[in-house]
């Protein structure tokens, strides 16, 4: 697909270093306006030379600070780093209430940090529909490093995970947080713990606690997830945490993980592109009295759901 030639311009600025036009992409990307296909086809071919890194956990683990840390320590190893951050949806404007840009602005002015905030649009969980799309104009854009970060709340933390290349979970010392962590499943997504704001007391009790539960999960791997503290306010344990990332994705990348890791991710991308084209499609074949016919059908219990996803099904042809 060839885009228009103003987006194939604007692209061509966007990926040569023009940060106001990059975000002009990204927004046509996030908001599917015209040439977003275009300017994504473009970019795919160029991508799969960033390190994408998830960054997610409980609200109040100190994300956003441990983010702007783990920018600054690569920009001292001399990465690029683009950072989506992904925020609640402002309830008036529809759109990212901006808080994580905020508390970074300690990387404003650095031409090597790109920082996104992104709207969750209402979607379940964290993630808006649209990171991984916007990752992969961060990479075609040559950033190094992309980081993700997640509100760290319901289904956002499975989403991030099938995402990212490596995953981070941050947790805190209390001891409530490690054991909700456990429950929702963080304990099988991560790839790498840490333990922020470990100046608290408990602190070396929840990292004692996390790797108990390590070694009761199943093993998919050789690669055994350290558990690290850091005090993400100070910079303290920023330099191990971005060493135990970097080794992690070169395990990944030798032992033939990364590669599988990709493809999982890519299949789980086409999955959705392609049930959104059918679910269109098939809404756009059953008229709207129809399927408000069948909607009545179920709630007076003259239909049962499946009986009654059968007939609109036939209806659709």
């Amino acid at each position: 697909m060839t885009a228009a030639p103003r987006v194939d311009s604007l692209l061509a600025r966007a990926l040569s270093g023009d940060r106001s036009a990059l975000a002009r992409v990204i927004s046509i990307v996030e908001n599917d306006a015209e040439g977003a296909a275009a300017i994504l086809d473009h970019c795919f071919r160029k991508t799969g030379r960033a390190f994408r890194i998830g960054i997610t956990g409980p609200p109040g683990a100190g994300k956003s600070t441990l983010v702007t840390r783990l920018a600054q320590e690569y920009r001292k190893r001399e990465r690029t780093v683009a950072v989506a951050a992904v925020d609640p949806t402002s309830p008036f404007t529809g759109g990212a209430l901006l808080g994580d840009r905020v508390r970074m602005a300690e990387l404003a002015g650095d031409d090597g940090v790109f920082i996104r905030s992104m709207a969750t649009r209402g979607g379940l969980g964290g993630l808006a529909v649209h990171t991984a799309q916007v990752c992969d104009v961060f990479d075609a854009a040559g950033f190094s490093r992309v980081l993700i970060e997640t509100v760290g709340v319901g289904q956002s933390e499975l989403e991030v995970a099938e995402t990212a290349d490596t995953t981070a979970v941050v947790l805190v010392p209390e001891s409530g947080d490690t054991v909700q962590a456990m429950k929702a499943g963080l304990m099988e997504i991560g790839d790498v713990f840490v333990i922020n704001k470990a100046d608290r007391d408990g602190a070396d009790r929840a990292a004692f606690a996390i790797r108990s539960a390590l070694e009761l999960r199943t093993r998919v791997s050789d690669w055994t997830p350290p558990v690290l503290l850091t005090v993400a306010s100070r910079g303290d344990g920023v330099g191990e945490l971005v060493e135990r990332l970097d080794e992690h994705f070169e395990f990944m990348r030798t032992h033939g993980g990364l590669e599988r890791r990709r493809r999982q991710r890519l299949e789980q991308r086409l999955h959705d592109l392609v049930g959104d084209r059918l679910w269109t499609e098939f809404r756009r074949r059953v008229p709207a009295a129809r399927w408000n016919e069948s909607v009545d059908d179920l709630a007076a219990h003259r239909l049962t759901p499946h009986q009654a996803a059968q007939r609109l099904s036939q209806d659709a042809g």
